[in-house]
């Protein structure tokens, strides 16, 4: 059975701060069957709740500032994720003093421990998105990425991001097969590396690979397509034609 495809909305995200609850109809008419959200631009839960029902999108998650997600705002945050059906809450970054050395990686693993804990005790799964910092190699020889999820527990979702992996030097695949069943959400970025941007299938993530990785090991549920430039043409439409690109694969 084919893994669902969900759109990040970070994507398309001048077009979402214009008019959010309008563009999850047009990303639910193009294909896609579900969002991973990147702010909410000031609508309420019940307002967001509504559009998703009306165009019948799933949340495959959303990425969640650690600021929000520490005692003062946490009931909050949460409260808003359950009435909109967000199970997967995502650390979308880290600042650079959280995982640019080795002790800051294994501060930063504790950190996410204890989130994992208390956000699985309320029915959530928290996870960690992968950038281009996360795959350098620090003064132990080891990445922030892997020492991040060796120091966490299972169910803290690493979400992997093929082009950022690429673009830090790291192998497009061999990071989700060293974490089986960590990447329970996946971003799927094209990287073109020295030739600039190109659209999902165009470039030169070997994708069939990425595929039976995630299939056979990963634990995927959801494909998050991602791209972010605005160089190629209107984003709308890029990750229209990201969607299109999938579907010729097989996806």
């Amino acid at each position: 059975m084919s893994l669902p495809i969900a759109l990040e909305l970070y994507s398309v995200r001048n077009e979402c701060a214009q008019d959010l609850l309008g563009v999850l109809a047009k990303v639910a008419k193009m294909g896609y069957q579900g969002v991973e959200f990147a702010g909410f631009h000031g609508h309420s839960a019940e307002a967001v709740k509504s559009a998703l029902q009306s165009s019948g999108l799933q949340v495959a998650g959303s990425h969640t500032g650690i600021g929000v997600l520490g005692p003062d705002k946490l009931d909050e945050t949460l409260a808003f994720m359950e009435t909109i059906g967000c199970k997967y809450v995502i650390v979308p970054g880290i600042p650079e003093e959280k995982r640019n050395s080795p002790e800051a990686c294994l501060a930063t693993a504790e950190e996410f421990t204890a989130l994992a804990e208390t956000l699985e005790a309320r029915g959530f799964r928290a996870g960690y998105h992968c950038h281009h910092g996360d795959i350098v190699p620090l003064s132990n020889g080891e990445t922030a990425w892997y020492m991040i999820a060796e120091h966490t527990p299972d169910s803290f979702v690493m979400q992997y991001d093929t082009a950022n992996g690429m673009s830090g030097g790291a192998d497009p695949v061999q990071p989700i097969l060293d974490f089986p069943g960590r990447g329970e959400t996946v971003h799927l970025k094209e990287w073109a590396g020295a030739h600039g941007a190109a659209l999902i299938g165009e470039g030169q993530v070997p994708w069939q690979q990425v595929f039976e990785a995630c299939e056979s090991v990963g634990g995927t549920r959801w494909y998050i397509v991602e791209h972010e430039d605005e160089s190629l043409m209107p984003p709308m439409e890029a990750v229209d034609k990201c969607l299109q690109n999938l579907r010729r694969m097989g996806k």
